[in-house]
């Protein structure tokens, strides 16, 4: 058996109506675009399809698509963008998600200051120290600082376990590339907290009630004409089949270095099977 290795997306583009990119480590680095996508993604729109951004970053929607403003991606070229930090603030703010009905208001939050949009309009009381808090916020480290392990957070995740905070993890994602360097995310210290027992909610993919938003989105009601694209078997690759749609593997960011310059169409399937996940293809990169 083995997965079929696709140059670029035009083989199969009318295949499907509605596209659901993964961001970082798909359509750019952290920094910038990567070569093609632009054009890929005009193509797309040039033959009526739909297009939404699913990402696992620990910031509102508005805020990630200043960030696309800056590389110059051009609002035009997709319909929307659904974040995980979207989809915590929906459920801190209506609490009519039921494992977050039972949080109190105030959190303790380890992360950016930039990725407090999370709590914003009200939907938490932010508070100076884990023994004031009915929670952990964990949005990850600052990726400015270049966090490649958890133990300079180690002592803080502690003294949150210690307080019996149960833990919304922002960003279910245990690693990412920026800029070619492979740094940790939330999900790094979700894994840590497990280990001591710890109560956690990842918000994001590979969770199929993240995809709701995003086929409203789409305006589209048959799902077996919806595809998903993304570069970690284990989060966009699972999600979308969990929640009905095709994947495809894109052999770019964390999965460029994951498996050789040049895995074959075999060793990818075992891969995947290993992973308990099935795309339709590899993606050598997001391009026309």
């Amino acid at each position: 058996m083995s997965l079929p290795i696709l140059e670029s997306l035009a083989p199969i583009a009318d295949r499907y109506d509605g596209y659901v990119f993964d961001l970082w480590g798909v359509v750019h680095d952290g920094r910038q675009p990567y070569p093609g996508v632009v054009d890929c993604l005009g193509e797309l729109k040039a033959r009526g399809k739909k297009v939404v951004f699913l990402t696992n970053a620990p910031r509102r929607s508005w805020f990630i698509q200043g960030m696309l403003d800056r590389m110059e991606i051009d609002r035009g070229l997709y319909d929307g963008i659904i974040s995980s930090g979207e989809v915590a603030w929906r459920w801190l703010h209506k609490r009519d998600q039921p494992w977050f009905e039972k949080l109190g208001r105030k959190a303790f939050h380890i992360g950016p200051e930039r990725d407090l949009s999370v709590v914003e309009d009200g939907a938490a009381e932010l508070v100076a120290t884990p023994e004031e808090a009915d929670f952990l916020l964990n949005t990850g480290p600052d990726p400015d600082r270049k966090s490649k392990s958890v133990e300079p957070y180690r002592d803080l995740l502690e003294a949150c376990f210690r307080a019996g905070l149960p833990m919304v993890c922002v960003n279910p994602d245990r690693a990412v590339m920026v800029g070619g360097e492979r740094l940790i995310c939330a999900g790094a210290f979700a894994d840590v907290y497990a280990e001591w027992g710890g109560d956690i909610f990842e918000v994001g993919k590979p969770d199929p009630a993240v995809y709701g938003p995003v086929m409203e989105m789409l305006e589209l009601a048959d799902r077996s004409r919806v595809i998903a694209v993304g570069d970690t078997p284990h989060t966009d690759l699972a999600g979308a089949q969990a929640a009905g749609i095709d994947s495809l593997w894109a052999l770019t960011g964390l999965a460029a270095d994951a498996h050789g310059a040049d895995p074959s169409p075999a060793y990818l399937f075992e891969v995947a099977a290993e992973e308990k996940v099935a795309p339709i293809a590899a993606l050598r990169s997001l391009r026309w």
